[in-house]
């Protein structure tokens, strides 16, 4: 597995990371034993950046990462681990957000004891507090960088203006946002800013919660515990078979050049730049090492370009989000 740098700090990652969320949140069902064998897996294979966040549960995601990180005796130095901060949690609900500095301290103290280690290698404000200054928010995080519990400072579906304020307090590593074919709002403002100011991009949802992978099913085929049953319009009765057109062009690609529609979609994403780390989810090994098959997948410069090409040409239907969600975004 090749390794990338996320921004100008010094952070190096693999060039695919695994968003651990779907583990035991969003998606349904808790399969310890099945996360285990996913994650060791992932590591033989070369990566070593995983993502998780105290909201995914809320804590048993990074309780579970935590239980896994215990098996791995001296290894920990090799990992790049990322957590999350900035949801008012309350009753295992979420009603708001909170990046109060007070609240930030606390929330780290808990989630190194969940993980069961001395540091967070990237620590992200998860969604950003409109109640609460950025300026504010970074100098707390550049306080647990100078106290060691902390290595690198990281935004999620921050803003530009955000961004750069936070960035003038304390240097960002990282931007977490979304970030696929069939999401393309960062490349306007967010993405030439991140360049201009050396902070890497970590997409999550790279594969569109797993519609650009072929594997595509419509809302009401999910479970009611699936965050896809209800939180995505774009998989919504009305949405789905117009989205299907996209789906039908990467998988078109993708069998003129015998591989799949999720190498294809991944491919892509690496090939938009160096900076560009993505870090699809998932729960079982064959859907990993499809993933990890997006790394040595080359794409000739006509064919990321016709890629490119297909939200403009196709369009998508729906937003991202549901307005209950959408109110979370800084963007």
């Amino acid at each position: 597995m090749i390794k990338r740098h996320l921004g100008s700090q010094g952070l190096q990652v693999s060039a695919l990371g695994l968003g651990c969320m779907g583990m035991s949140h969003a998606y349904g069902g808790y399969d310890e034993s099945a996360s285990f064998a996913t994650l060791n897996h992932a590591l033989e294979q070369g990566i070593n950046f995983f993502d998780t966040a105290e909201m995914y549960g809320p804590y048993t995601n990074e309780k579970l990462l935590g239980q896994w990180l215990n098996t791995l005796k001296n290894q920990r130095e090799e990992l790049v681990i990322a957590t999350k901060f900035g949801f008012d949690i309350r009753d295992g609900a979420f009603p708001g957000l909170n990046s109060r500095p007070e609240h930030i301290r606390e929330v780290v103290d808990a989630s190194l004891k969940r993980l069961q280690t001395d540091y967070i290698d990237i620590l992200y404000q998860h969604r950003v507090d409109p109640d609460v200054p950025i300026e504010d928010v970074a100098g707390t995080v550049a306080e647990l960088i100078e106290a060691g519990k902390v290595r690198y400072f990281g935004l999620s579906e921050a803003a530009p203006e955000t961004i750069r304020k936070a960035h003038h307090t304390c240097p960002v590593s990282v931007l977490q946002s979304e970030y696929s074919l069939w999401e393309r709002r960062l490349e306007h403002e967010t993405l030439p800013l991140l360049r201009e100011l050396g902070i890497g991009l970590v997409p999550f949802s790279p594969l569109g919660r797993g519609f650009l992978s072929g594997d595509t099913k419509p809302a009401s085929a999910y479970d009611s515990r699936d965050f896809r049953s209800w939180g995505d319009p774009r998989l919504s009765e009305e949405n789905y078979i117009t989205n299907l057109r996209l789906v039908d062009a990467i998988r078109h690609l993708a069998e003129e050049k015998a591989t799949t529609p999720a190498r294809i979609a991944l491919a892509w994403l690496l090939h938009q730049g160096e900076d560009i780390v993505p870090i699809p989810g998932c729960r079982r090994i064959p859907h990993l090492d499809d993933n990890i098959g997006a790394v040595a997948l080359h794409l000739e410069a006509d064919e990321v370009s016709q890629l490119s090409q297909i939200t403009t040409q196709l369009g998508v239907a729906g937003e991202r989000y549901t307005a209950e969600f959408a109110r979370f975004t800084d963007q």
